[in-house]
């Protein structure tokens, strides 16, 4: 009897333990969502033009009516197919795929959907890319980025979501972050429609907390990765970070593996004292964006990634040294194009040739896709003319 009654007391006291260690888990958990209040944020001074703000030539009595936007998702309806040049597109973060399979070339941009051209000219759209039904993406019409790649005959689709009602850090007197994640998709056709194909419908790649943009696949030796910005507005000095893929790419398999930060190059500069105000806020720092990973035709591994200089946006460059993407990185010293001119990608046409892919402003104007020629026969890219289809 006294060795039943000891096993007794063992258990109960390991049962009483996890329900201790549970209610205090979830003590904890609401304490921290409680702490979760949104700060303060500093208007830009009055008169100030930047990201996300209105327009040099508009009127300041202007009154603009608000035009409902189609979603990217494969179940709006309201969107209308049209075809046209790319000289009249409107977009941010344009990002071409050349499918072989189709011979077929597919446009797609931050607002996520797809436009399809056979001669990069003329472009048809906008079609839906992606079905997020039953996933936390759905509804969530802020989608950032949008990238097409083909891995292994399987085409993804990564792109960053945001809930703009789920709040999980707080910078004070600073920023509200809310969830940020780029996800990836799959889709058996370049056209779509892609979904989620991690098995849980709130999955995070990153880490919950953080605000995630810009993400981009890359394979070096058969092993996938996602590179990805961790925002200048959560971190102050943007940084540049991958973590590995699963072989399916549905799933993060190590932690986060910092590359550099905006501030190890010498083109951005501080934001608030550039003059640049971001979605009508005074935010300082250092911006880091849009990452592109290539090599040039002497194995050379290099990447491209945004920020904001002496001319506006402009467009950065960087080499591994150790040829991995584990670098060290070592960024050139120039832009390697600027003039409001950024977040560009290199794409291959189905006749050869090597073009940048990027999107342009004038002044607060509207940001549109331009094409340049591009040359890398040798260890660095060489930037070439305009490209006119």
């Amino acid at each position: 009897m006294k060795k039943n009654s000891d096993v007794l007391t063992i258990i109960f006291s390991i049962v009483i333990s996890l329900v201790l260690t549970s209610n205090q888990m979830i003590i904890a958990q609401t304490i921290e969502k409680k702490q979760l209040v949104p700060t303060i944020t500093i208007p830009a001074p009055s008169g100030s033009k930047g990201f996300g703000m209105p327009q040099t030539n508009r009127p300041a009595n202007a009154t603009v009516p608000r035009i409902p936007r189609a979603s990217a998702s494969v179940t709006d309806t309201a969107r209308k197919i049209v075809t046209k040049s790319i000289d009249s597109l409107s977009m941010s973060d344009p990002y071409i795929f050349a499918d072989n399979a189709t011979k077929t070339y597919y446009l797609t941009s931050s607002g996520g959907a797809i436009y399809k051209s056979k001669d990069l000219k003329n472009w048809t759209g906008p079609y839906g890319a992606y079905d997020t039904r039953g996933t936390w993406m759905e509804g969530n019409n802020f989608v950032a980025a949008a990238e097409i790649h083909k891995v292994n005959n399987k085409y993804y689709y990564a792109a960053s979501f945001g809930d703009r009602k789920e709040l999980v850090d707080v910078v004070p007197r600073r920023y509200n972050v809310y969830r940020h994640q780029t996800m990836i998709l799959e889709s058996d056709k370049a056209e779509g429609p892609y979904r989620l194909i991690n098995p849980d419908p709130n999955y995070d790649y990153l880490p919950h907390s953080w605000d995630i943009i810009d993400g981009t696949i890359y394979v070096e030796n058969g092993q996938p990765f996602m590179v990805f910005v961790h925002e200048w507005m959560q971190t102050f000095d943007g940084t540049m970070e991958y973590v590995k893929l699963s072989p399916d790419l549905s799933k993060t398999i190590s932690d986060p593996v910092m590359l550099f930060r905006a501030t190890e190059s010498p083109c951005p500069l501080e934001m608030v004292s550039n003059g640049e105000m971001t979605y009508g806020l005074k935010i300082p720092g250092w911006v880091t964006d849009g990452p592109e990973l290539f090599h040039t035709k002497t194995g050379k591994l290099g990447m491209l990634w945004a920020s904001w200089g002496a001319k506006r946006y402009l467009e950065c460059v960087a080499y591994s040294q150790s040829g991995t993407i584990d670098g060290p990185w070592i960024q050139e010293l120039k832009p390697f194009i600027d003039d409001n001119t950024g977040h560009g990608m290199l794409f291959r046409t189905f006749d050869g040739k090597l073009l940048l892919c990027i999107h342009h402003a004038e002044g607060d104007g509207p940001r549109k896709p331009q094409l340049w020629e591009i040359d890398d026969s040798g260890d660095k890219l060489v930037l070439g003319k305009r490209f006119n289809p």
